[in-house]
């Protein structure tokens, strides 16, 4: 990746931040911590690697993008509204009841999201479904989920990558994104799914570990991601919960809660500095 590239979607990636900061202010409820953590890796999907048309958000031929951590919507309707898939202004509307960027992502009522999620464990699962429905309809386009690490503790992320190990599924990426946090605490004190890259690799797949924050670590993994014939991949990211905003870092309180004005404010200075 050159340097003008990797400048551009670092800015892009703080204004992904910033919609994050801005939706979840103004619903006065959400998921900033696990939406900044995933933000370079969606805004390096939606703004650099999705074969996607916003004009068209319904193409045959376009890949498909899972957000499995559907709670971190955020981030998705961040990098989706810089994409032009609606404007940025609805971002001041998520969580409202008439909106169209709900707190999960919503395909009836979000043009781009290819499904709608929340109940944890489902979306991979649906990804895996959608891989093995490009293969057998000869489709050269790719998909893509990110999942959470505490998602993983699912037993049914597990029932879909053997799935998807046995269908042979290189069409497949799953991302992990290790932030350590889930809402109750650690990964490790709730339910340890350590270590997360030998589980994949048992379970066939070809396994990538990155800083998650890298954006030449990132475009070197989907790389190398679709270069691998014969199995899935699964990129397991090391990432920062509530990175880019240095209060709401590593702090699990941040899982599931609205900054109120003085936060805001202090978060959004924050990431304008990064601009």
């Amino acid at each position: 990746m050159n340097a003008e590239t990797k400048a551009k979607l670092q800015k892009d990636a703080a204004k992904v931040r910033m919609s994050v900061i801005e939706g979840t202010f103004n619903a006065k409820s959400g998921h900033p911590g696990g939406s900044l953590s995933i933000a370079d890796i969606i805004t390096y999907l939606y703004l650099y690697k999705l074969n996607i048309d916003p004009k068209n958000p319904k193409w045959e031929d376009r890949d498909r993008f899972v957000l499995s951590k559907g709670h971190t919507a955020p981030a998705l309707y961040g990098a989706m509204a810089l994409k032009g898939f609606f404007p940025e202004e609805e971002i001041k509307t998520l969580r409202k009841p008439d909106s169209r960027l709900q707190g999960h992502p919503s395909m009836n009522l979000t043009p781009g999201v290819d499904m709608s999620t929340g109940s944890l464990g489902q979306g991979i699962s649906v990804a895996v479904g959608m891989a093995l429905g490009a293969k057998i309809n000869n489709k050269s386009f790719r998909v893509y989920t990110v999942l959470g690490d505490g998602e993983i503790e699912e037993g049914q992320v597990w029932e879909a990558a053997m799935f998807a190990s046995a269908k042979k599924l290189d069409n497949l990426v799953v991302v992990v994104d290790n932030n350590n946090l889930q809402i109750d605490g650690t990964i490790e004190e709730v339910n340890s799914p350590y270590p997360i890259d030998e589980k994949f690799k048992a379970f066939g797949f070809n396994v990538i570990n990155i800083d998650g924050h890298d954006f030449d670590q990132i475009d070197e993994a989907f790389t190398q991601a679709e270069n691998c014939k014969g199995k899935p991949t699964a990129i397991i990211a090391k990432t920062i919960k509530g990175k880019g905003v240095s209060f709401m870092e590593n702090q699990v309180g941040w899982h599931g809660k609205g900054p109120n004005e003085e936060e805001y404010n202090a978060a959004m200075a924050e990431l304008k500095e990064a601009l």
